[in-house]
């Protein structure tokens, strides 16, 4: 399966979501759609809760790469590597392209503001979304496929992830926590918005789409009290930088935060959202 010309503005139009359309995108080239959980997706969009942090379309490619790791490795521990791995493939060619990683920077919008959003729509300036969309989808599969061959990286043992973490105590299956362990550490360990944050949104997203509890948009409605929720525990703090007070260089580093207790009241929090 591949992307074909124009596709990926119908699949924008027809999905609603960045984060959305490219999950979807993503799991098609790899030969498996994942109805539910691509539609969970929703509200990462906008930079998580419509917040302007990492644009929509990095999340839903991450989780895509997610589910091909589970599938492409036996042990979920190495998955978990492969998927940060990926991930951290994903976010340098979306910053080539994009130049910043952050969906207010390149859509000059400010989503809390309905004035700038009328001005977002208005204007036009959504068709660059569009356009940057159809042109990064064909790079967004490269990388994340190049991001899944093994190499000599050299992963722990057991690489732990606080977005795998996170989603685990919310009851996740192994494959639900690979495919967001390439949140960890502010996505792809870059020190952005927090991932276990985006992890603890789709996760309980995801729980409530099965219930079939109401109609899902990328506009939640739990979006404030999560939020609010979430600043309460990390003194209005959201980039992974600030919260843990150092820059992860490498997966191992991140590893051993967690082992020795790092996030540890953040991640239990989160999971109850």
């Amino acid at each position: 399966m591949t992307t074909k010309k124009n596709d990926v503005k119908k699949l924008f139009r027809k999905l609603g979501s960045c984060s959305r359309t490219f999950f979807y995108i993503l799991n098609r080239d790899f030969g498996h759609l994942k109805e539910n959980e691509e539609h969970a997706a929703d509200p990462l969009a906008g930079g998580i809760y419509q917040q302007g942090y990492q644009c929509g379309m990095l999340w839903g490619s991450s989780l895509a790469a997610g589910a091909e790791a589970f599938r492409r490795f036996d042990d979920k521990d190495q998955a978990i590597g492969m998927t940060i791995k990926s991930t951290q493939h994903i976010l340098q060619s979306f910053l080539t392209q994009a130049k910043s990683a952050d969906c207010e920077d390149i859509t000059e919008c400010d989503w809390s503001s309905k004035l700038s959003m009328a001005k977002y729509f208005f204007s036009g300036k959504f068709l660059s979304c569009f356009n940057m969309a159809e042109k990064w989808a064909p790079d967004a599969i490269q990388a994340a496929r190049a991001g899944l061959v093994p190499d000599n990286s050299d992963f722990p043992k057991i690489p732990m992830s606080c977005a795998s973490e996170v989603v685990k105590k919310m009851g996740a299956t192994d494959e639900e926590m690979v495919m967001v362990a390439g949140f960890a550490g502010g996505y792809g360990l870059s020190g952005n918005a927090c991932g276990a944050l985006a992890a603890a949104v789709w996760m309980k997203t995801l729980l409530r789409i099965r219930k079939q509890e109401e109609k899902i948009t990328y506009k939640d409605p739990y979006a404030d009290q999560n939020m609010e929720a979430f600043y309460a525990a990390t003194n209005y703090e959201i980039l992974c930088n600030n919260i843990t007070g150092q820059c992860f260089k490498n997966i191992e580093e991140h590893t051993e935060f967690l082992k020795n207790g790092g996030c540890k009241n953040l991640i239990q929090i989160l999971s109850q959202l």
